[in-house]
């Protein structure tokens, strides 16, 4: 972290610990028309179908590890990430107009990650800016988010490819991916080990304990990513920030990789694929978007330094 960030004129902060609840009449499920169900004799009733993505159901390995064991860890490792940017002068105040930038749309996306993992409804959601010319940004289990200045500024992101970003890395929570990754990792140490986790035989906790340290430098898998691409979109796009923006972000990733590929994409799917994918999925939230109250400020990215 090489960046010092500059002490900002006073501004205050969002608050992130207590969301507002999503009151949306619409928010969970809509009907449509086109299906049908057919019941007894001539009795057709509507079928009811969920309005945006379909990534299907979270992973059974994630089952093999606990949820607060992971979220603890998370914390742990978020609090030293930030006393080492504390350190090196690297951690942006609460008032630094990036970070009311960042916890402004955060808050606007909250709301809508509880339908996709009713635990986000109890985290102590987390964002902070790190000041580093990574082009990075990630988000922990337990809803602790970092993002890079470097992914700002070398970008140039608006508020919308922001949100994206956002809601993509927001998605790795939400699916408990790491959560995931590490149940994949117990279940191959063996049937007995494995067996003994299951019936509370063995000591799971230890296991976790040593791979908690690996959180902030996990690489997802290509499905993981396309899956956090998909729902981050909705989240996005349900929060007021144009889906269509997911296609212009990766134009800049892609931009950006022609060099050195940036950490963020170590493991993303490559671009011209990921944005394939991303217009497939447009209509699909589009009229989410469409119906979406529109963010009361916008913000200007950094300049570049």
């Amino acid at each position: 972290m090489s960046s010092t960030i500059p002490k900002p004129t006073p501004a205050p902060p969002p608050m992130l610990h207590h969301p507002p609840a999503c009151l949306c009449a619409w928010h969970g499920r809509r009907l449509f028309g086109g299906g049908m169900l057919a019941l007894g004799a001539g009795l057709v009733l509507p079928a009811w179908a969920r309005e945006g993505v379909d990534v299907g159901p979270r992973s059974s390995f994630s089952k093999l590890v606990s949820a607060d064991q992971i979220e603890q860890a998370a914390g742990q490792q978020y609090r030293q990430l930030q006393q080492q940017a504390v350190q090196k002068g690297a951690l942006a105040p609460s008032n630094h107009p990036q970070v009311v930038r960042l916890r402004t749309i955060a808050q606007r996306l909250i709301p809508y990650t509880y339908e996709w993992n009713e635990r986000a409804r109890q985290w102590k959601w987390e964002v902070n800016l790190i000041g580093s010319k990574q082009v990075n940004a990630f988000c922990m289990p337990g809803g602790k988010i970092a993002f890079y200045i470097g992914i700002l500024q070398q970008l140039q992101l608006n508020d919308d490819e922001v949100a994206m970003i956002m809601g993509h890395e927001m998605t790795h929570a939400l699916r408990e991916h790491a959560r995931e990754r590490m149940g994949k990792t117990m279940a191959t140490r063996g049937a007995i080990e494995l067996g003994a986790a299951i019936f509370g035989l063995g000591d799971i906790a230890r296991g976790v304990a040593g791979m908690g340290g690996q959180l902030l430098t996990l690489r997802f898998g290509r499905e993981d990513e396309s899956e956090a691409d998909l729902v981050g979109l909705e989240l996005a796009a349900r929060a007021g920030y144009d889906p269509r923006a997911g296609v212009t972000l990766w134009n800049k990733m892609a931009a950006a990789s022609k060099g050195a590929p940036p950490e963020f994409l170590s493991t993303h799917p490559s671009g011209p694929t990921r944005i394939r994918d991303i217009e497939r999925a447009l209509p699909q939230v589009e009229p989410l978007y469409a119906r979406a109250a529109r963010p009361a400020v916008r913000f200007e990215a950094p300049s570049k330094g």
